[in-house]
C-alpha cells in the first residue's frame, strides 16, 4: 500500500501544477456522479405499482414506507399539498409532477461541463509541458535529455490524466441523462394518470 501512494505522489508530481486542478475536477464530478447514481437508483427500486398509487391518492392514504420509487414520491408530494379542492389539486399535482421532473436534472450538466473540462485541462498541461520543454532547449540545446524529460514528463502525464478523468465521466454523464430520461417519463406518466382519482 504504501509503495503505491509513493508511486502515486511521484506520479501527481510528475504531472506539474496542472494535475492540482485536473484532480480537484475528478473529485468533484465523482461526488455528483455518486450522488446522481444513489437518489436515482433509490427511485426505480421498490416502485409502488400506477394502479394502487391511484387508489392511495383516492383514499387520500400515503404510501407504505416499504415503497420508495419514483411513483410514492409523487403521491407523498402530491398528498401532503392537498387541498380537496379538484381544480387546485389539479394544479398542485402538475406542480409538483414539473418540480420532480426537473430534480431528474439536477447536476447532469455540471457532470457533462466537468468531463469536458478535464481533457482541456490535459492539453493545458501538455502546453506548459512544452514550453518547459522549449526553455530548456532554449538555455541548454538538446543535448541535455534529462532536462528536457521534465516539460515532456509534464506534458504527457497531464494529457494522460485529463483523458482518463473525461472517459468514465462522459459514460457516466450518458448513463445518468438516459436514467433521467426514463424517471421523468414514468412521472409525467403517473401524473397523467393520477389526475383521474382527484
Amino acid at each position: 500500500m504504501d509503495e503505491f501512494l509513493f508511486h502515486m505522489e511521484s506520479y501527481i508530481r510528475s504531472g506539474g501544477v496542472v494535475m492540482v486542478p485536473i484532480l480537484g475536477v475528478s473529485f468533484i464530478m465523482w461526488m455528483l456522479i455518486i450522488n446522481r447514481v444513489y437518489v436515482m437508483r433509490k427511485l426505480f427500486v421498490k416502485n409502488i405499482p400506477r394502479a394502487e398509487a391511484g387508489e392511495l391518492v383516492k383514499e387520500n392514504r400515503m404510501p407504505p414506507k416499504k415503497y420508495q420509487g419514483a411513483n410514492s414520491l409523487l403521491v407523498r408530494e402530491f398528498l401532503s399539498s392537498r387541498t380537496g379542492d379538484r381544480q387546485l389539486d389539479g394544479y398542485i399535482l402538475d406542480e409538483t409532477v414539473l418540480r420532480l421532473v426537473m430534480e431528474m436534472d439536477r447536476y447532469l450538466a455540471l457532470i457533462a461541463v466537468l468531463s469536458g473540462v478535464a481533457p482541456l485541462l490535459g492539453l493545458l498541461g501538455t502546453v506548459v509541458g512544452m514550453m518547459a520543454t522549449f526553455d530548456v532547449i532554449t538555455v541548454f540545446g538538446t543535448g541535455n535529455a534529462k532536462a528536457m524529460a521534465g516539460g515532456i514528463s509534464v506534458a504527457l502525464i497531464t494529457t494522460q490524466t485529463g483523458l482518463l478523468v473525461s472517459i468514465p465521466g462522459l459514460y457516466m454523464s450518458g448513463f445518468l441523462n438516459r436514467r433521467a430520461h426514463n424517471l421523468k417519463h414514468r412521472i409525467s406518466a403517473t401524473g397523467m394518470y393520477l389526475r383521474r382519482f382527484l
